[in-house]
């Protein structure tokens, strides 16, 4: 019961950095006003972006070698220590990056979106070792306590990665 709350409040806090939420309709001129969308109402490629972008957030120079919303440089890639992208460029990164993400799981059908936004987080090689994936392959779909699993930080349960998981789940998980 303790985990379903916490799900709840990770979901609804998503909301609340929507375009057009209430926290937002409070500073926007009335002309400008939006009505309240729920996350449910977005499709799951710009859920799993609203998601990534709330537990990311956009990465300062000191954060070196992330870029953006945790885009990790690589070799060859135009982007220098110190320099600090602008919203936009860390939204397109990030879209670039999830989309290779899905297009590597779209085998999966429905489940790419989940698996993507697990491996934009834990990197590729963790999802196809997980016990997720080969849950996934067997055609077992009971994998909530799988994918939930993943919320370690140097060997330890990290709270902030359970929320994130649960969200994940919540938003990106199609029975």
């Amino acid at each position: 019961m303790k985990k379903l709350l916490i799900l709840f409040v990770a979901l609804f806090s998503i909301v609340g950095t929507m375009p057009g939420n209430a926290a937002s309709q409070r500073t926007a001129p009335a002309r400008e006003q939006k009505t309240k969308r729920s996350i449910m109402e977005l499709p799951l490629f710009e859920r799993a972006v609203l998601i990534i972008k709330k537990f990311e957030t956009l990465h300062k120079p000191k954060h070196w070698p992330y870029v953006g919303y945790g885009h990790q440089v690589q070799p060859g890639e135009p982007y220098r220590r110190g320099v600090q992208l602008t919203e936009s460029q860390a939204d397109a990164l990030l879209r670039k990056d999830y989309s290779k993400f899905c297009a590597l799981y779209e085998k999966y059908g429905k489940d790419k979106y989940l698996l993507a936004a697990l491996a934009y987080n834990c990197g590729p090689g963790v999802v196809n070792k997980s016990s997720v994936l080969r849950l996934l392959k067997s055609g077992n779909r009971n994998i909530f306590k799988a994918y939930t699993s993943h919320c370690h930080y140097k060997g330890k349960k990290h709270k902030g990665l359970l929320t994130r998981r649960l969200t994940e789940f919540a938003a990106l998980f199609i029975p």
